[in-house]
């Protein structure tokens, strides 16, 4: 026999608080008006000169991006949860609401932190967010790059070659134009084909949080923005890499500066590796192995393709998810107690 309760709402929620809901600890541990305030610093909100419907609070609209590229949700799917799922509506603050922000309402807030080019200013208001709680670099730093997938473009080959140029055919309609990534490019690692887009970011040691990124088309070279992500912030000057990063002269002119190059070395057919090189290997491993889980979180994102078009967009979503794994990461360490110092 099924039992009604005028109270069923209440009791589903203190269920939900017993069972163990992340994104009530995450509300808990994150100052989500100030993250808001520096969106509106960065992205001021349109005029109501002109009348028309009042938008959505700022700070409605970060949380919903938040859980958006946490879920890896499109915009209709975003839609239909915020209606349908009993956790979002509370994070979001829409638990008594008869209106929710459609795909539409997403999507234009979106544009509107595109065109004001307040990416970074998203980033950067999260790493706020740790450093006021104490959790600044610490213990050096690791650099290394992942793919992150877009959905294949179907183009014939002289459209592609077209694309490679910057150019765009002149018979697409407008609607073929807005579905059409022009920036992502194609790759090979370990002899697998991807498209899509890359994305460099420097971890610190110490908390496995992800200080600097760039993002850039999967084509360019891991090592492009290897000092763009560097670290100046982190208490120690070590930095760990792979095989990938080698480049003496790079480590030269970075050790006058005061870096610690910690770079794993690649044997050669007729030039292996010696013993001692491949015990520092292992070691540089291990600490690699340590401070890994960010660029695994980033692997498995890329599992599922990217949901964007354009390297504008790409870059506004990594942002979102980054700032997001970071702000996650915050609560765990919150919960455990590990000690910020």
């Amino acid at each position: 026999m099924i039992k009604s309760s005028l109270f069923a709402s209440e009791e589903r929620e203190a269920k939900l608080d017993q069972l163990g809901d992340a994104l009530k600890v995450l509300g808990t541990h994150v100052d989500f008006a100030a993250l808001a305030a520096d969106i509106d610093r960065a992205a001021p909100r349109p005029s109501r000169a002109r009348g028309g419907r009042p938008p959505f609070p700022t700070e409605l609209m970060v949380r919903v991006l938040l859980v958006q590229q946490l879920f890896n949700l499109s915009d209709e799917q975003m839609e239909f949860q915020l209606l349908d799922r009993l956790s979002f509506q509370r994070f979001v603050g829409l638990r008594s609401s008869s209106q929710i922000p459609d795909r539409t309402t997403i999507w234009t807030f979106k544009e509107r932190l595109i065109a004001a080019g307040a990416s970074d200013s998203i980033f950067e208001a999260a790493n706020r967010q740790l450093a006021k709680h104490g959790y600044i670099a610490r213990g050096g730093q690791m650099v290394d790059a992942s793919i992150v997938q877009v959905p294949k473009q179907s183009v014939s080959r002289e459209e592609k070659a077209m694309i490679q140029e910057r150019a765009m055919p002149a018979d697409w309609s407008p609607a073929k134009r807005r579905q059409k990534d022009l920036d992502a490019r194609w790759t090979k690692k370990h002899g697998k084909s991807y498209f899509g887009y890359k994305v460099s970011t420097s971890v610190d040691k110490r908390y496995k949080l992800i200080r600097k990124m760039v993002v850039s088309t999967a084509s360019e070279h891991d090592t492009l923005h290897f000092e763009r992500v560097l670290d100046e912030g982190n208490t120690s000057r070590d930095v760990w890499t792979d095989r990938g990063y080698v480049d003496g002269e790079r480590e030269v002119r970075l050790f006058g500066q005061g870096w610690r190059m910690h770079n794993q070395r690649k044997g050669r057919a007729d030039k292996p590796l010696s013993e001692c090189q491949k015990r520092r290997n292992r070691r540089i491993a291990k600490i690699r192995a340590r401070v890994e889980h960010p660029f695994a979180s980033l692997a498995q994102m890329g599992g599922k393709a990217l949901r964007c078009i354009g390297l504008a967009r790409a870059t506004l979503n990594l942002h979102w998810k980054i700032a997001g794994y970071n702000l996650r990461r915050l609560c765990y360490l919150k919960v455990a107690g590990v000690v910020a110092f």
